[in-house]
């Protein structure tokens, strides 16, 4: 329950005369509403043609003239396909050609360091060594090595000088030929050479060696991706083919981005992209470790140009020319018995012979599609939120038609995730979700929309409707925004691609349409944001975020109660708590409770001394003014007074019942007696015991009646100090009786029943605020400085 005073308590705990003027409202509203509904959102039955799409024709109809009509709705589906059906624009992405050079770097980094421990390559001069010697040399196993020099040492003075052989191609020749090739040079070069110039030609075979050794062990444990990109041929190539090797990996990469990569291009096609640009430039040992490098740094590098897919998404429409379909004078359109096509009403509707009228049937089969959707709305008010005043009738029609109004004017977009939102924060969750589930059915029959805006509207109005009825602050309502307009954009994405198939369709488009489509789900919720505290105001509502405002203790208002009646405002504290603590074990709206127990004494402001809580143990006004009557005003104006401040501040009228409703009709029993003695001393004196009650009315809600029990037993229970639990249940029993047998919860909606857990609560709440607490010894309070601390 969100709304105070009359409209609180269910109808069958109010008064007779209240409740009869309350059931009357929804029978007069419901009319109201349904031919109103009827009449805004069914207009399309009000020109209707009998003759449409889809249906049989009568009887032979012709043209009477000569005419060329343009088929508005053919042509903007032809213009939306072509929209959808436009291909994307790429361009060249510079942040990914970056990355990607970056990595080939990388790459070829991670060789050079490879090739580095290794040494330079060929180690000595060609002249010496062939190059294919060098490289069984440097590779070749320790006791082949030892074998090979055994053998040139051995020999090497038997044999003549003798040309060695060499393959076809310069390269390495197989196993045992590379070796015997290996010996005949080195042999030669042992005759040739000096016995200390041969041995130094050793010592840097066996240094080549051992680089070579050490690099392999380097390429078998790295764990930096080095043995996944290259394997020990890349230290068979010499500096000359490495470095011709590179230069070739980076024109060719350069040509390749330069063309684009396309995304999802299937590797097949890049690795004939990778042989094409590669050629013949590199020799044939050379070309898998640069194919290897390239594929693993080369990455898709187009991505879709938004702006030119626009433009050509949209050149792509305008280029589809306009449908027209053409007729001569008595050329038969269409003829009897055959169904009408979209051609065939374009010519209709044109010669007017489409025979457009008023629906009648439709009209009232719409209208009572509506009628059960009001009877609905009304089932669920009296079910969750009972007691509707006219102004919350006339607002729930304000914002459901606004709706089919912005429509009606041509807007392209629905106010549905507004209205979704605002009912569920003003009536709770119920209603708002039946507000948000009529719309969304009655639209699509009663109005021309399309489709998948209308529901994703829905599905964010829904959201907002359910979710914004728990909320109890506006910055979550702001959260829910943000899930509203998320919600609304997937949803009409979904359905996009849905409809579209995915084939041939341009993402751009698509995507863009729904993130507008969210965008628009937010505006809407930021607008219900910032109408809400307006709404508010002129249709006196009380939400729960609006209790919370109101209950902040910086409330201009409230900080003016703590300042001048700091008394007055521990006292409403107190009985604030007894009386949320009550009206949580009944069931009753503890916001509203709160917020209204917090201002029910702001009319003590107008003369804080004449209340006993703000004397602080001064004297008593009223022991000088020694005249009850005159006493008994003083109290009594606190109501009024309070009235007069929460009207000029603006407080709801929820929160205002409270002010007269916690009295009611009371007695100001203590000046009543000090009268009633006087008027036996001095009989000339008239008592009148009206002149001592407050002027009411008496408790209108549950909520209100709590609070007349909260203030009522307050300073009992302040005064108790040694009382046991059952003393206390005892006192407060007595003084909820006697509120109950003074009628002043007649009207409330309490019942006799309720009142022992009510009891119960406040004992409960007391024994909480006085506690028992330790005794500290005194020494133990106050201990004695020693002679070091004071010094």
């Amino acid at each position: 329950m969100r709304l105070g005073q009359d409209w609180l308590c269910p109808p069958a705990r109010r008064r007779k005369s209240s409740f009869s003027s309350t059931c009357a409202y929804p029978r007069v509203y419901a009319l109201l509403a349904v031919a109103t509904l009827t009449s805004v959102i069914g207009y399309r039955f009000y020109n209707e043609p009998q003759l449409a799409v889809g249906t049989m024709a009568p009887q032979t109809l012709r043209a009477p003239a000569n005419a060329s009509v343009l088929d508005a709705k053919s042509t903007e589906e032809k213009r939306m396909a072509a929209r959808l059906g436009a291909l994307p624009v790429l361009m060249i992405d510079p942040t990914v050609n970056q990355r990607v050079y970056q990595s080939i770097q990388r790459m070829l980094d991670e060789g050079d360091t490879v090739r580095q421990i290794s040494g330079p390559f060929p180690y000595v001069s060609t002249g010496t060594l062939s190059t294919a010697a060098q490289s069984y040399l440097r590779q070749t196993s320790k006791a082949e090595w030892e074998s090979t020099i055994a053998t040139v040492e051995s020999t090497a003075s038997r044999l003549p000088v003798s040309a060695a052989p060499q393959a076809a191609n310069g390269r390495e020749l197989p196993s045992r030929s590379s070796q015997q090739l290996a010996i005949l040079e080195l042999q030669n070069q042992r005759r040739a050479m000096s016995e200390e110039d041969f041995s130094a030609l050793k010592r840097v075979i066996v240094r080549a060696r051992q680089n070579y050794a050490i690099a392999l062990a380097e390429l078998s444990s790295s764990t930096d991706g080095v043995p996944q990109l290259y394997s020990p041929a890349v230290l068979q190539l010499s500096d000359t083919e490495w470095l011709d090797t590179k230069v070739k990996v980076r024109r060719a990469l350069e040509r390749i981005l330069t063309q684009g990569v396309a995304p999802g291009l299937p590797s097949g096609i890049l690795k004939d992209a990778i042989r094409i640009q590669m050629g013949t430039d590199l020799p044939a040992n050379t070309l898998p470790l640069a194919n290897t490098l390239l594929l693993s740094a080369i990455e898709p590098n187009l991505v879709q140009d938004q702006a030119q897919t626009r433009l050509q998404s949209e050149q792509a429409a305008q280029a589809v020319e306009p449908v027209m379909v053409a007729v001569r004078r008595g050329e038969v359109i269409v003829d009897q018995g055959d169904t009408i096509t979209q051609e065939d009403f374009v010519l209709l509707d044109h010669f007017g012979l489409s025979q457009r009228g008023i629906n009648w049937v439709g009209l009232a089969g719409f209208a009572a599609l509506v009628g059960g959707g009001v009877m609905v709305f009304l089932l669920v008010e009296r079910r969750f939120h009972p007691g509707f005043r006219r102004r919350d009738y006339v607002l729930v029609m304000l914002l459901v038609l606004s709706t089919p109004v912005l429509l009606a004017i041509g807007a392209s977009t629905t106010t549905l995730p507004a209205v979704g939102l605002l009912v569920s924060s003003f009536y709770g969750s119920p209603l708002g979700a039946t507000v948000a589930a009529f719309l969304s059915l009655a639209l699509p029959l009663g109005m021309d929309v399309g489709s998948r805006h209308l529901f994703a509207s829905s599905a964010s109005s829904l959201l907002g409707a359910v979710m914004a009825g728990r909320l109890r602050s506006r910055e979550e309502i702001a959260l829910l925004g943000g899930a509203i307009g998320l919600t609304q954009g997937l949803v009409y994405l979904f359905l996009s691609l849905i409809v579209s198939g995915g084939s041939g369709t341009v993402w751009y488009t698509i995507l863009m349409a729904s993130v507008t489509q969210g965008l628009l789900g937010v505006a809407w919720s930021i607008v219900a944001l910032g109408i809400s505290p307006y709404l508010e105001q002129a249709f006196d509502l009380v939400t729960p975020i609006r209790l919370v405002e109101l209950s902040n203790p910086n409330r201009p208002l409230l900080k003016r109660l703590a300042a001048e009646a700091p008394g007055t405002f521990q006292h409403t504290l107190f009985v604030s708590t007894l009386a949320e603590a009550a009206a949580r074990e009944l069931g009753c709206n503890v916001e509203l409770v709160r917020a209204g127990t917090l201002y029910h004494d702001i009319g003590k402001m107008h003369d804080p001394k004449g209340f006993i809580e703000n004397q602080m143990g001064g004297p008593n006004k009223h022991d000088s003014i020694d005249n009850p009557w005159i006493s008994a005003n003083i109290i009594k104006k606190h109501v009024t007074e309070g009235e007069v401040m929460a009207r000029r501040y603006r407080l709801p009228r929820a929160i205002r019942a409270f002010i007269p409703e916690h009295q009611g009709t009371m007695l100001v029993g203590y000046f009543f007696h000090e009268a009633q003695q006087r008027a036996k001393a001095d009989p000339a004196l008239k008592l009148q015991e009206a002149d001592f009650r407050y002027d009411g009315p008496v408790p209108q809600s549950r909520e209100t009646g709590i609070v007349m029990l909260a203030d009522s037993c307050e300073a009992a229970l302040r005064s108790l100090k040694d009382a046991t639990p059952k003393d206390a249940l005892a006192m407060v029993n007595r003084i909820l009786y006697a509120r109950w047998q003074d009628n002043q919860l007649v009207d409330s909606g309490l019942e006799r029943a309720e009142m022992p857990r009510i009891a119960e609560v406040f004992v409960q709440v007391w024994q909480q605020f006085n506690h028992q607490r330790i005794a500290y010894p005194k020494a133990i309070a106050a201990p004695k400085p020693s002679t070091a601390e004071v010094k």
